[in-house]
């Protein structure tokens, strides 16, 4: 039995396929499908109903891949163990971010890291806080970059920012006038809030006091330039997170309104797992994103590193 034989089973068991595990692995399918059948003869029992379609495993091969999991797992923990003695940061890494925060964080620290350390290969997939955990759970993510906290036993909540909210409010609005919001102004008015499955929808909601449908007008989008675009024709006002208005033309910004402090905010965390794997990365990359996004608001007077109180 090797660790080879158990990686290509376990591809067979989430492609549910051999040509398709066979690509995932980088090797042909007739050398994939030789070591497989070399476990099945030590082992002396068939993991797979190949007739099924897609592949699927027999009664003792669920058992056998839910061991080989932990086995290659901790196969994979020693080498981590000892990359992080030797300080070595390298090798492939599956990060998760979640959509209100991709496209404004990752354009911040992406180059800084992937200069600093050019032997991580490093692959980012959009995805929202319910995907992430999942992903986690089956050890198909490495981390996670998303609002916390989350309340899962499994993980580890590393903070890296706190994100304050900002109100985008068009000309003619009834809160035109305020110059600092409170929160107390955001009930009973018009809100234009991101689609289900946003947790800053959720963040949002809870907020204003309120809940889905609340509000008298329910926008599916989850696009903020679209709630922007709606508020400026009228339609009402959004709340923004900070790190998406620095983008935003002059004009836009004069519809912006901060809140008056303690400004409410969402805390933003690296997740990952509690067994540790890929830590001297995790590491690294927490240090790239904290310090990029110390030396990009050092003139805007906002601090997104020390928690709103």
């Amino acid at each position: 039995m090797t660790l080879i034989q158990l990686k290509y089973t376990l591809a067979i068991a989430e492609e549910g396929n051999f040509t398709l595990a066979a690509e995932k692995c980088f090797v042909t399918q007739p050398t994939l499908s030789m070591q497989v059948q070399k476990l099945e003869e030590e082992l002396n029992v068939k993991l797979f109903n190949r007739k099924a379609k897609p592949i699927t495993l027999t009664a003792v091969g669920e058992k056998i891949i839910s061991q080989a999991k932990v086995i290659l797992e901790e196969a994979e923990r020693m080498k981590d163990i000892v990359a992080t003695e030797k300080g070595i940061i390298e090798g492939n890494f599956r990060l998760g971010v979640i959509p209100t925060v991709m496209p404004t964080l990752l354009p911040l620290f992406l180059k800084s890291f992937i200069k600093k350390y050019p032997k991580v290969n490093l692959k980012i997939d959009e995805l929202n806080t319910a995907s992430i955990i999942e992903e986690l759970s089956l050890g198909k993510l490495d981390a996670g970059i998303a609002a916390t906290p989350l309340d899962n036993s499994q993980l580890i909540e590393k903070p890296l920012y706190y994100e304050p909210f900002v109100g985008y409010i068009p000309k003619n609005h009834s809160l035109t006038s305020v110059e600092k919001l409170e929160i107390e102004d955001l009930e009973k008015i018009d809100m234009l809030v991101l689609e289900d499955g946003h947790c800053f929808r959720e963040h949002v909601l809870k907020l204003c006091h309120t809940s889905r449908g609340a509000s008298s007008f329910d926008l599916k989008s989850g696009s903020f330039e679209t709630l922007i675009h709606l508020a400026n024709e009228g339609m009402g006002m959004t709340l923004l997170p900070y790190l998406q208005t620095r983008g935003l033309s002059e004009k836009n910004k004069e519809n912006l309104r901060h809140f008056k402090s303690p400004e409410p905010a969402r805390e933003i965390s690296m997740i990952y797992s509690k067994n540790l794997l890929k830590l001297p990365i995790i590491e690294a990359l927490s240090d790239i994103i904290e310090g990029v996004l110390r030396g990009a608001i050092q003139f805007e007077n906002i601090n997104l590193i020390t928690p709103k109180k």
